[in-house]
């Protein structure tokens, strides 16, 4: 099977299933969906999702939050993992929107960047999720199934994965794809015990059939 062909057919079975799929960080404006993805990082979502209403409520917007300290905020996050560093990259992210962005969201990955404890993978999700950008966030979930399914080979860094897949997935599915891969390896392509019996792919997935293998 070529590539392109694999790409193609498996992106034509996950629209199937997941026609509209979404993230499941709760949030209701882009500052707080910043909030949560920094928070999320190497925690999981379902934490996340606990600690932020209470968060959320007390910091509606990046002024407020940047007009508070380290030891308030830290109360609300301390659940999360390494609540110390996630506190001061909240707050100094406040402080740079409110100094630098009007209190504004940046729409570009440069821009993003800037912010503290925003790295590419944040600032693509922030793209893809808030503006429906072609963009491809590459998280540990992401960067295991792609290269276990076969879509892309022994890749080395979350960059390189990120550049195979923008290359072979439309740009219109690009926003779709970076939730289908997550939750696909969240749920059924799994790091330790990948359900296999119940993968939806598992005909066009490279590590399932060794005989695919050798013929690829």
């Amino acid at each position: 099977m070529k590539i392109q062909e694999r790409y193609d057919k498996i992106m034509e079975r996950f629209a199937k299933a997941m026609p509209e799929p979404k993230t499941e960080l709760n949030y209701d404006t882009p500052f707080h969906l910043l909030l949560a993805v920094i928070l999320s990082a190497q925690c999981t979502d379902k934490r996340v999702n606990i600690v932020t209403p209470p968060l959320f409520e007390a910091f509606p917007d990046p002024q407020s939050l940047a007009a508070s300290n380290e030891e308030t905020v830290y109360e609300y996050i301390k659940s999360v993992t390494f609540p110390n560093n996630k506190t001061r990259h909240l707050l100094n992210a406040a402080r740079l929107l409110v100094d630098e962005f009007d209190a504004e969201m940046p729409s570009d990955i440069d821009n993003l960047m800037r912010l503290p404890g925003v790295g590419r993978k944040t600032a693509n999700v922030m793209l893809s999720v808030v503006w429906n950008k072609a963009a491809m966030a590459v998280d540990t979930h992401v960067f295991r199934v792609s290269n276990r399914i076969g879509l892309t080979r022994n890749s080395k860094t979350p960059l390189a994965t990120e550049k195979t897949l923008v290359k072979h997935i439309p740009e219109e599915l690009l926003p779709k794809a970076h939730h289908w891969l997550i939750l696909h390896g969240r749920y059924v392509c799994k790091a330790r015990r990948p359900d296999c019996p119940n993968c939806l792919i598992r005909d066009l997935c490279r590590s399932y059939s060794p005989e695919e293998v050798s013929r690829s």
